[in-house]
């Protein structure tokens, strides 16, 4: 199925749902961020269910060219899922609504490539969302940004794909009641080279606040970003099979790690008969230290073809259930900085700096990766970085990852009709630096130095026009 022929008319789907979009929250209080971080790591451990079209190819990305016939769970049962995760004291439940090759398992009016033109013929969102809510669990879902299926992908993305990953948020987020998270994937990760330029973070993520601001949103960038800083999150994320590994002694960040119970996400035919993980191990590694450091353990237990989980993986819950249970709230969040939503006005913008080697020179500190930094030379007292933009910028946030936390006191200005102006200056012992203000235009930000503890190595410096 061809792109311009699986997408139908995304306006027209937006226009259908608008009336429920004005009133979904109309009642609904809105809550701080800060009360939704805390929430969501009260709830301890949930379900992440990986179910679809790779659940019928045995591995976990299928062929985008995968017919819908093949998805056929002929004893789809999502009661049986809720009742298993309330059998090990989970609070919640996380559903793949669409995931990297585009099948959808609800009934989207965006594409023909979904769930209703299968042999099931029935919204597998609505059943799973009506089961967990049924025996007292949340709801959050999970949609992938990357679609290889719709061509959805590095160096080919359009206006066209942006209007539906729009219109299938809207829709999920408008017909099936209170959602807890929308944990997004495929985006801003080595492995699918969309950036949040690309497919522009900030829109998507104030569409979603706008239909449920209720809803936390999750992206599973862990790998990119500093443990101590929210960069494009609500919650940080770490996925344990990718070898993101939360550290158990001093996270002080709301935080999500997930695993999967069987060898794969998606359910392969060996499964039945394979040894899940070890329940005691999942308990003691796994939920209670993740829980005494503000983080969520979600565990993914895939169904069969059938639409069912196995004996095997039932068996583990149950036994998780007889060794844990949720005791209530953990200790009270930090205050946090508000999460950097916003494109990086600094990203490949021309740098100097004070004198520095060539093999950790001035670029490194503004090209979009934090594994790589600008070092100063050691024998400069003061050092200073600078950031000259290709025109002159509007921002109102700035934000400096250090590679360790050696700075102690700086300055930062901007360059104005040939004046440096200050928007900081004092200091700042955290290793990421975000500082906020009334947004100024300029051609230049600058970083100088007063005191540092040890050599000044810089990782990232981002600059930002925020909505607000």
């Amino acid at each position: 199925m061809k792109f311009t022929s699986g997408i139908k008319s995304i306006w027209i789907a937006l226009l259908c749902v608008l009336p429920v979009v004005l009133s979904a929250q109309s009642n609904k209080p809105v809550k701080p961020l800060a009360q939704l971080q805390q929430e969501f790591v009260d709830l301890r451990f949930g379900m992440f269910i990986h179910f679809n079209i790779p659940t019928y190819m045995d591995q976990d990305w299928a062929d985008p060219e995968a017919s819908p016939a093949i998805f056929n769970p002929t004893k789809l049962n999502c009661d049986q899922w809720a009742k298993a995760a309330k059998s090990a004291h989970m609070s919640y439940g996380c559903i793949t609504t669409k995931h990297h090759s585009g099948f959808c398992i609800w009934d989207t009016k965006t594409t023909d490539y979904n769930v209703m033109n299968s042999p099931l013929k029935r919204d597998v969102v609505k059943e799973y969302a009506d089961a967990f809510r049924a025996n007292g669990l949340k709801v959050f879902l999970y949609y992938s940004i990357l679609d290889t299926h719709h061509r959805l992908r590095p160096n080919a993305i359009t206006h066209k794909h942006i209007d539906m990953i729009k219109a299938q948020i809207t829709e999920l987020l408008t017909k099936y009641g209170d959602i807890g998270a929308l944990i997004i994937d495929g985006w801003d990760a080595p492995w699918s080279r969309i950036s949040y330029d690309d497919v522009p973070f900030e829109e998507i993520y104030r569409l979603v606040k706008s239909l449920q601001p209720n809803c936390l949103v999750m992206d599973l960038n862990g790998a990119k970003y500093p443990a101590e800083g929210m960069y494009y999150t609500d919650i940080k994320t770490y996925e344990q099979g990718a070898g993101q590994h939360i550290s158990k002694e001093n996270n002080n960040m709301p935080a999500l790690s997930c695993y999967p119970l069987q060898k794969h996400w998606f359910w392969n035919l060996s499964d039945p008969t394979d040894e899940v993980k070890d329940p005691v191990k999942l308990v003691n590694d796994n939920i209670i230290p993740f829980n005494n450091v503000d983080c969520n353990f979600i565990l993914n237990v895939a169904p069969n073809r059938d639409g069912l989980i196995d004996d095997n993986a039932l068996a583990a819950l149950k036994k998780i259930g007889e060794m844990w249970k949720n005791e209530g709230p953990v200790a009270k969040l930090p205050k946090l900085d508000d999460p950097i939503i916003s494109s990086n006005l600094a990203k490949n913008q021309f740098a100097n700096s004070s004198w520095s080697d060539d093999s950790e020179i001035m670029d490194f500190a503004n090209d979009d990766n934090f594994r790589t930094s600008w070092v100063s030379n050691p024998t400069v007292k003061n050092p200073w970085y600078e950031i000259t933009f290709d025109k002159d910028k509007g921002f109102n946030a700035i934000a400096i990852a250090e590679t360790k936390p050696n700075i102690t006191k700086l300055r930062v200005e901007y360059y104005d009709n040939g004046v440096w102006k200050p928007i900081f200056s004092g200091e700042n012992k955290n290793r990421i630096k975000i500082f906020r203000f009334d947004r100024v235009w300029a051609s230049k930000v600058r970083v100088s130095v007063d005191a540092a503890d040890h050599q000044v190595s810089i990782a990232e410096v981002g600059v930002y026009n925020e909505r607000r």
